[in-house]
């Protein structure tokens, strides 16, 4: 086989995994870009990164490559043997002082905007909130009374592939949630500080203890996505993944209906301190 041969099958390998990871919404080796936007959130980020950032930072590479490269060329010693003795340029100085200042208010202006867009919404259509433990999430849906639950990581000797199921990424009790639809989410901790994090709805938010954090998300498409505490939380860090599940709000309806019902007289459901109280433990 001739190393083009060779070289052109890994780029080809790295197209495909890159696509296949996108299209999956699970990161892959190899994996070039962001994840697919699932969400109008990430594809402001997307396109701020993509079309605003990109342009940016290759224009500043190329220019101080072009003058680093004119320097040592125009002014080595064999080229330029009795260098200047110049101390001040202000028509220079201002230049390398106005420049910055343009560029910055390019790039912060629609950065701004588009972090005030992140924030919050105005008008929730229903509310998530998300409780952060060691080492697992909990999850109060709290538009609908008796629909609480905690979710765990399903162990890698328990990961059934038949059921599309992913290592380290899968959960026992999936979050489901509608499309096309304003979500609240509040974020808060009960032991330390966690981070929840799904990537291809563009939102990453610290949980802390005694503190209630915000975001929201409007997910575009019916499909299955992931997260990870994004927070150095301990010994399990790596094991406390997001689970979502976006479905039609005809589907989520009867989701909500069946849940009432599963997770009513669940203790599993509650947090430890919860449990604690209903048993009657001090």
């Amino acid at each position: 086989m001739t190393k083009i041969t060779y070289w052109g099958m890994a780029l080809f390998s790295l197209i495909f995994s890159a696509s296949e990871a996108i299209a999956a919404d699970v990161a892959r080796p190899t994996q070039l870009g962001l994840r697919e936007a699932a969400s109008p959130q990430m594809e402001r980020i997307t396109w701020f990164h993509d079309h605003l950032l990109m342009y940016v930072i290759v224009a500043i590479v190329v220019f101080v490559t072009g003058l680093m490269i004119w320097v040592a060329i125009r002014y080595n010693q064999k080229a330029n043997p009795e260098p200047s003795k110049t101390t001040h340029h202000v028509m220079l100085e201002i230049a390398w002082t106005v420049l910055p200042i343009i560029i910055l208010i390019v790039i912060a202006v629609p950065s701004f905007k588009m972090l005030y867009y992140l924030d919050r919404v105005e008008e929730p259509e229903m509310t998530l909130k998300v409780t952060g433990y060691q080492w697992y999430w909990g999850y109060e849906y709290q538009d609908y009374e008796g629909v609480n639950f905690l979710s765990y990581l399903i162990d890698e000797e328990d990961i059934d592939e038949s059921k599309g199921q992913k290592r380290l990424l899968s959960t026992d009790n999936v979050v489901v949630l509608p499309i096309d639809t304003n979500i609240q989410i509040l974020i808060t901790s009960a032991d330390v500080i966690h981070a929840f994090t799904v990537p291809a709805f563009g939102f990453k938010k610290d949980a802390v203890p005694g503190r209630l954090n915000e975001t929201w998300v409007r997910i575009d498409k019916p499909g299955t996505y992931y997260g990870q505490c994004s927070q150095i939380c301990g010994i399990k860090h790596a094991y406390m993944p997001i689970e979502v599940r976006a479905v039609s709000k005809e589907e989520f309806k009867a989701w909500v209906e069946k849940a009432k019902e599963e997770y009513a007289n669940d203790n599993t459901a509650l947090s430890p301190m919860q449990v604690a109280v209903l048993e009657g433990v001090k």
